[in-house]
């Protein structure tokens, strides 16, 4: 008998059987910048599958190339912009039944746009961040959370920010859309406990990301200032907290979790060098 071919084919099999049975399914929204990627490299080498979405479906492939190169993971890749629901329907009724098995939601997609009181703001850009950071963290949690209710099991994991912690001036609209973000993630919690899903917030200070060239409308010397003089967060940095976070034990959920720079004490207190 070739007892080393049969331990090579019990080998291959417990292989395919750890892949079939035992890998996760990750949905990251805004996955093509910044944490939402950083998240989709870290997943991806910790065995996930991948539900990559995004509005720029270049860069969604060319992450997908890089996740299968360097993880050889498996990724679906759904190009949508989360604020129109039409598109956000529509692209995920298109999901096969076996990637509606979605055990971990990230909500990361968001931004802000413009830094302006109140009664000088732009219309165009509170709409695009109460859009986007609000209504598109709603259609996507409203499609996805049925197939997790029916599983009764999941994960979601909502990116607030400190400014759903604090309000600062200039900055109403967006914090205001990342307080809804706080109040929404609580409300799912409570209501999403019979059925055994998890719902935590991680709400980040200053992190390095595309975020302050997109507040300040592609004005690369004014989004480098923001960082001058301290050490910001990195995307990876909030990525390992969402890996802590969807890794701890079944009787494990972390509600609410605030990380800042150590260089940062509000979200506008700064020490710079």
């Amino acid at each position: 008998m070739d007892y080393p071919k049969l331990n090579s084919i019990f080998s291959n099999l417990a292989s395919l059987n750890r892949y079939t049975y035992m890998s996760k399914i990750a949905l990251i929204t805004g996955a093509t910048s910044g944490i939402g990627a950083a998240t989709s490299h870290l997943l991806a080498a910790n065995g996930f599958d991948l539900i990559l979405t995004g509005r720029r479906n270049k860069r969604l492939v060319e992450l997908e190339h890089e996740l299968a190169t360097k993880y050889k993971a498996k990724c679906l890749l759904l190009c949508f912009d989360v604020r129109k629901l039409e598109q956000v329907q529509t692209a995920l009724d298109s999901l096969a039944e076996n990637w509606k098995a979605v055990d971990v939601l990230i909500n990361n997609a968001g931004l802000a746009v413009g830094l302006d009181t109140v009664d000088n703001g732009e219309i165009d850009d509170w709409e695009r961040m109460i859009d986007t950071n609000v209504k598109g963290l709603l259609y996507v949690s409203r499609k996805v959370t049925p197939w997790m209710k029916e599983r009764k099991t999941g994960h979601i994991i909502n990116i607030s920010s400190i400014a759903g912690k604090e309000s600062y001036p200039m900055g109403g609209v967006y914090c205001g859309t990342k307080h809804a973000v706080q109040a929404i993630s609580h409300a799912m919690r409570i209501e999403l406990l019979p059925y055994g899903i998890k719902v935590g917030t991680i709400a980040p200070g200053m992190v390095d990301t595309e975020f302050s060239n997109v507040r300040f409308k592609g004005d690369d010397e004014r989004a480098k200032g923001v960082y001058k003089g301290m050490t910001p967060l990195s995307p990876k940095d909030i990525a390992e907290t969402i890996l802590f976070m969807i890794t701890r034990p079944a009787h494990v959920n972390i509600d609410d979790l605030l990380i800042m720079p150590t260089a940062q004490g509000s979200a506008r207190d700064v020490f710079r060098t």
